[in-house]
């Protein structure tokens, strides 16, 4: 480390905690792209899930976490199960590690806000894993917001759908929340991104009517900002297992001088495949996974904020919070902030 606590740029070195969530492996290819990084270290309390990302990437398994932690690496990015997020986030910090932790950041507002303090204390930096944010449309419909090409934004109409993951995500104890947590915190992110404002209030409507489980599968949310845009979002776990691939991100952006559709995926080509025996979408456009690495890369080199921070995870977080209370109380829910 140099004497600012930045990397050096010959080489940044990263550990990954747990390749519970399936963006791990998306993140330790992006590492082997990126010149200059190394994954040098893999822990997972799931002792062969971990040797098993260990033989794949060919990189160290550490049984225990202090063991990764004692070790010079630079960073970590934390993929764990969500209820791990705040314990593995604050040790990692407490031993001087920049941090990427995947999203949601925390299960409670509170967790998540010690997070973000115990990595200030520290210095290190903390980003929350938001990649749509670094998808090539959505970036060039930030653009044409902040031109003003549209005018003044009045409403947005927001869908997040996708297929239902099982595992631990169907697991409350483990995941804080379904479907409405697990897809709401990225358009949420889009949605202060693109408005440059806070949301006001939350009304929601949370249910399990999809699939035979004891947790959300579907929602539809409906948030007031400060200067009185509105939102609607769909976040689901609609598609079924045959479906081409894992889901979507729409928005209809609609101002006063006109509207934008945004498709973040669209960027497909449409395979028959009698092997696999379905019909597959199959991504051409740039990976927003290696994007959102190379982005924490250059803030802990550089020394400056990421693109998505630990505050951007807790306010993302707080909307599908005040989704689920709403739903619960059958009332908007209002946002102290």
């Amino acid at each position: 480390m140099t004497e600012k606590g930045l990397v050096k740029e010959d080489k940044m070195r990263f550990g990954i905690i747990s390749f519970a969530h399936m963006h791990a492996s998306s993140y330790a290819r992006a590492i082997s792209k990126i010149p200059n990084t190394e994954l040098v270290g893999i822990h997972d309390d799931n002792k062969e899930r971990g040797l098993s990302a260990a033989a794949r990437y060919n990189s160290p398994y550490y049984d225990s976490l202090h063991d990764l932690l004692d070790t010079d690496i630079d960073a970590v990015i934390v993929c764990s199960e969500n209820i791990m997020h705040q314990d593995q986030v604050i040790t990692a910090a407490t031993a001087g590690k920049h941090v990427l932790c995947e999203k949601p950041i925390a299960t409670t507002a509170p967790d998540a806000a010690a997070m973000i303090e115990a990595c200030e204390r520290k210095g290190v930096i903390l980003a929350t894993a938001f990649p749509v944010r670094h998808a090539p449309p959505v970036a060039r419909a930030k653009k044409l917001i902040d031109s003003g090409v549209i005018g003044q934004i009045l409403a947005v109409n927001a869908t997040n759908h996708g297929r239902m993951p099982g595992s631990w995500f169907i697991n409350r104890e483990l995941s804080g929340g379904g479907a409405v947590l697990d897809h709401t915190v990225h358009v949420a992110d889009l949605l202060r991104w693109f408005l440059e404002d806070e949301v006001k209030s939350v009304y929601a409507e949370v249910d399990a009517r999809m699939h035979d489980i004891d947790i959300d599968d579907c929602g539809m949310l409906l948030m007031e900002f400060h200067s009185g845009v509105f939102a609607t979002l769909d976040p689901s776990w609609s598609r079924p297992k045959t479906y081409p691939t894992w889901g979507d991100v729409t928005m209809e952006i609609v101002g006063t001088g006109g509207v934008i559709s945004l498709d973040v995926f669209a960027q497909v080509l449409v395979e028959a495949s009698d092997s696999d025996q379905k019909v597959l979408y199959r991504n051409w456009g740039d990976n927003m996974d290696l994007l959102l690495v190379d982005d924490f890369i250059q803030a802990v080199r550089q020394g400056k904020k990421p693109a998505t921070s630990g505050l951007d995870g807790l306010k993302a977080l707080e909307i599908a919070l005040a989704a689920y209370e709403s739903a619960a109380e059958g009332r908007p829910v209002k946002l102290t902030s």
